[in-house]
């Protein structure tokens, strides 16, 4: 589904985005090139929210708060929720 969104803009940014768009551009329209902007930020933050969940469990098992997988996933679950974790 798309729709649409009227942006205001400084001349600055305008420029800018022409200056990425048409002939000497990449982008064929300043649409594509909006589109593309924010589809990689979203990409960023994903990556980020990604790492610091990473970062965490290795936090984790540095800190001993493992549990060994015995092959039973909801037995592993239940003992890793009675560990003491952290408050953020």
């Amino acid at each position: 589904m798309s729709s649409s969104i009227n942006l205001s803009l400084t001349d600055e940014l305008r420029q800018y985005i022409d200056s990425n768009c048409g002939d000497g551009g990449f982008y064929s329209t300043p649409s594509e090139f909006l589109r593309d902007i924010l589809r990689k930020k979203k990409d960023r933050q994903e990556a980020a929210a990604l790492r610091d969940g990473v970062l965490q469990e290795y936090q984790d098992l540095i800190a001993g708060r493992t549990v060994e997988f015995t092959g039973d996933l909801r037995a592993s679950l239940n003992t890793f929720d009675q560990l003491e974790r952290p408050t953020v």
